[in-house]
C-alpha cells in the first residue's frame, strides 16, 4: 500500500474524555447535590430557587430574561415565576415597556428568601471548589469568563484567544 501524505490527526478521545460531555456531567452532579438544599434549607424548588436567585440579583426582569438569566427555557422560568408569585414571594406587573409582558420584582417576603438563597448559593459554591486552592479557583473563574467569551461570538473567533 502506498504511503500517504496526508496529515496525521490526534486521536479523538472517547465521549466521556470531551469538555461537552464533562461539563455537563460537573452540571448534573452539581445540581443532583444541590436540589435538597433548595428544598430543605429555603422550601423552593431547585428551578424556582433559581429564578428567585436571577430576580432579586437582576430584577426587572421580564419572563424571556427571567429565562436567560436562570438558565431555564421560556416555559420552565414562566412555571417558577408563577409558583413565586403564588408564594407571596415575587410580584407580576404589567410592563410599561411592553403591553403583552410583565415585569417580576421580588416582595418583601421574597427579599428574605432572596438573601437565604443567596447565602445557600454561596456555600454550595464553596463547596464545590473546595478541592481547588485559591490560585486553581482565580485561574478556573478567569478560564470560565475566558470560554464564555469565547462561545457569546458565535464563530469560535474571539479576540485574542
Amino acid at each position: 500500500m502506498p504511503h500517504s501524505n496526508r496529515p496525521r490527526h490526534a486521536p479523538v478521545p472517547p465521549l466521556d474524555r470531551t469538555f461537552t460531555y464533562r461539563f455537563n456531567l460537573l452540571r448534573k452532579e452539581i445540581e443532583r447535590a444541590s436540589a435538597p438544599g433548595y428544598a430543605d434549607e429555603i422550601g423552593v424548588s431547585l428551578s424556582d430557587g433559581r429564578s428567585l436567585a436571577a430576580i432579586g440579583s437582576f430584577a426587572p426582569l421580564s419572563i424571556k430574561e427571567l429565562a436567560s438569566r436562570s438558565h431555564l427555557n421560556k416555559s420552565q422560568a414562566s412555571r417558577a415565576a408563577q409558583a413565586l408569585v403564588d408564594q407571596g414571594l415575587v410580584r407580576k406587573d404589567d410592563s410599561t415597556a411592553d403591553g403583552r409582558g410583565v415585569v417580576l420584582t421580588l416582595t418583601p417576603a421574597g427579599q428574605e428568601v432572596w438573601a437565604r438563597t443567596m447565602a445557600y448559593v454561596h456555600r454550595r459554591n464553596a463547596q464545590i471548589l473546595a478541592c481547588l486552592d485559591d490560585e486553581e479557583r482565580a485561574t478556573l473563574s478567569a478560564l470560565l469568563d475566558r470560554l464564555i467569551e469565547h462561545n457569546r461570538a458565535g464563530d469560535g473567533s474571539a479576540p485574542g484567544h
